[in-house]
């Protein structure tokens, strides 16, 4: 809740006039509590899980949208049953597990400094905060992701995820509910070290969500934004980890490559790429598309890791 009581006040007490962005912000936040501004990323999580894989949901149950070509395991397709499960599955563990969650984990939130006053942060400082948020939390989540790939960790947890070989949007959050509250420590560990306002703190959780639903998506599409972010791995890239599945030692980045290539992790993708980048020119170039996807193999050939 804001301490003013009008717009006056609140002008007052910055020392200036109040942006458009600003005085919209005091309008909806003034007489709300921080609890409740708080509370507002388990709606932007339902919403943002539930809306932005539609389209894609929709192309890979139809094979409409002229999008086929863009399949990275184009013979692989999920049913309308098993949509259906893996959307109902996920949306349990939403409202048993990461709802309350969200709903208790407020006190951590007011440790760690998030703000909710004015002024409000200005374009520079909100996106230097996401960049440090999301390389924190690719670092950390890429020790826990290889946790979970060894025996112990990929037996009684990771394989839930795994179920999915050729994964699209709404699997991005399947996987156990174990799984569900370890990972979500990575993504409180950013906003820990460089605490922000509660703007930047929903935008971030809004975002690393839409990130994971992209990364799943299944398709490869060539207008995607993130081409053109550095070292970005992207759907092609981890859905090889999960053509590979359980025994991928290989691609285990959340978002970035880095990590995948300092650490040697990122073999088995590569020759993977020069093996089939050997074989679409033995092929004249038609390994790839409608009929033969980016990992399909000839039956003599291994998912080599």
């Amino acid at each position: 809740m804001l301490p003013y009581a009008t717009i006056e006040e609140a002008e007052a007490a910055v020392g200036r006039g109040l942006t458009l962005a600003e005085t919209l912000w005091f309008r909806y936040s003034a007489s709300k509590s921080d609890y409740f501004l708080y509370c507002h990323n388990v709606l932007f999580l339902f919403l943002v899980f539930n809306l932005v894989p539609i389209p894609l949901a929709f192309a890979e149950l139809t094979r409409s949208l002229g999008l086929d070509q863009y399949k990275i395991q184009p013979k692989v397709r999920l049913s309308l049953a098993e949509m259906r499960k893996c959307y109902k599955d996920v949306n349990r563990v939403f409202f048993l597990v990461v709802g309350p969650l969200q709903l208790v984990s407020y006190p951590s939130i007011k440790i760690i400094g998030i703000r909710t006053g004015l002024p409000l942060p200005s374009r520079w400082e909100i996106l230097s905060q996401l960049v440090v948020y999301f390389l924190v939390e690719d670092y950390t989540n890429y020790w826990i992701h290889r946790f979970l790939h060894s025996k112990w960790g990929y037996e009684k947890i990771h394989s839930v995820h795994h179920e999915f070989t050729a994964p699209v949007g709404y699997t991005a959050p399947y996987a156990h509910w174990a799984e569900v509250l370890i990972l979500g420590i990575p993504s409180f560990l950013g906003p820990a070290l460089a605490p922000g306002h509660m703007v930047t703190f929903w935008l971030w959780i809004a975002l690393r969500q839409i990130e994971a639903i992209e990364t799943h998506s299944g398709y490869d599409l060539p207008w995607s934004p993130t081409k053109y972010i550095p070292f970005y791995g992207g759907a092609e890239y981890h859905d090889y980890h999960h053509y590979v599945g359980g025994q991928s030692q290989s691609n285990f980045a959340s978002v970035f490559t880095y990590c995948d290539f300092i650490y040697g992790t990122d073999k088995g993708y590569q020759y993977h790429k020069k093996v089939l980048g050997k074989l679409k020119g033995m092929n004249g170039g038609t390994g790839t598309g409608l009929n033969r996807g980016k990992y399909d193999c000839p039956s003599d050939e291994v998912k080599s890791d």
